[in-house]
């Protein structure tokens, strides 16, 4: 599948590290560095705009070994962009360790996914269909 984009940034296009890998690497578009305090928050700005077929989805995720290593993830994540937005894709970055973290120029930040999506309709119904879990909520359904 082919996905228009436009690179404002001097960085390489996002691309696939493997064959198998499912998501594309994203690096900061800074013109200095930015440094976030523990628990702060921030929208690192990219360079890139794309225009998504109608039916897919780009969704923003944490990257591992930035979330492992040094607490800083994707807020809302997945952040999902819509395929009729046009501005920059920034990426919402929190800091949840216990120290300051500076993100340079460059920094691969997050990873995109490009996914499909369907459409619901709702159907308006007085009862749902029985199952074994029935109301069952948060950790209903692991081992007692």
């Amino acid at each position: 599948m082919n996905i228009k984009i436009i690179n404002k940034s001097q960085h390489a296009l996002p691309h696939y590290e493997t064959l198998a890998s499912a998501g594309m690497d994203v690096r900061a578009n800074l013109s200095e560095s930015v440094t976030l305090a523990p628990m702060d928050r921030t929208i690192v700005k990219t360079g890139l705009f794309i225009e998504l077929p109608i039916g897919f989805e780009a969704q923003v995720r944490p990257r591992s070994g930035l979330a492992a290593k040094k607490g800083i993830t994707v807020l809302n994540a997945p952040g999902t962009i819509d395929a009729d937005y046009r501005g920059e894709i920034g990426v919402i970055l929190v800091n949840l360790s216990k120290e300051a973290f500076t993100i340079e120029n460059g920094e691969r930040i997050a990873q995109l996914v490009i996914a499909k999506h369907e459409r619901a309709e709702w159907q308006e119904v007085t009862e749902l269909s029985e199952t074994d879990r029935g109301a069952g909520g948060f950790g209903s359904t692991g081992v007692k």
